[in-house]
């Protein structure tokens, strides 16, 4: 028989043992519960900006070059159809950058409220991806350290993935011109005088 003081060791290490398992399954279960809200806010800021750019590109009033605009129409649609799981996700969305790229390249191409609205969106993205990649890597860095993996703390959950896109296309969009107002370019000289 054990004596009594071993008896209290083991009892103070089997309680110490599973405190520590059950805060690493909370904090397991928080950070998978910040990938889920992460990739949510990513997915919608993803959307608003592919839907801005097919906005512009299907309206009437931006003055895009219509090889331009059918292929702004054409990557828009391709990014709003893809679900965010699929490694298609990532193709499209680069190429919703690419082509937003584009139409910062150009001059004037757009009403003021559509430059800030596509300026506005690539803001968001970046940030948005920032945020779901800090919490993929933090759940990803608890859940290979060697006791989670051990207990398989995670269940069946899968890894959460990275969602890499060229960003430095979206900083390039941060400088997509805007036409002058309709007044400032038919203004009259002789008010300028005044």
């Amino acid at each position: 028989m054990l004596p009594v003081g071993w008896l209290v060791i083991a009892v103070v290490v089997a309680v110490l043992v599973t405190m520590w398992i059950t805060f690493t399954l909370t904090r397991l279960d928080r950070l998978h519960a910040r990938v889920d809200a992460a990739q949510a806010a990513l997915d919608a800021q993803l959307v608003r900006r592919a839907a801005a750019l097919q906005h512009v590109a299907e309206s009437p009033d931006s003055a895009l070059p219509d090889e331009l605009r059918a292929g702004c129409d054409d990557v828009a649609k391709r990014a709003l159809n893809a679900p965010f799981a699929d490694p298609e996700r990532r193709d499209a969305e680069n190429a919703v950058g690419r082509a937003l790229a584009e139409v910062a390249a150009l001059p004037h191409p757009l009403r003021a409220d559509a430059a800030e609205e596509l300026q506005e969106t690539a803001a968001r993205v970046m940030i948005a991806r920032r945020f779901y990649n800090d919490a993929v890597r933090d759940t990803r860095a608890l859940r290979t350290r060697r006791m989670p993996r051990l207990f398989r703390m995670a269940g069946r959950r899968p890894m959460p993935p990275f969602f890499d896109i060229d960003d430095t296309v979206s900083d390039r969009t941060s400088s997509v011109a805007a036409r002058p107002p309709a007044a400032a370019q038919h203004r009259n000289p002789e008010e300028d005088e005044r």
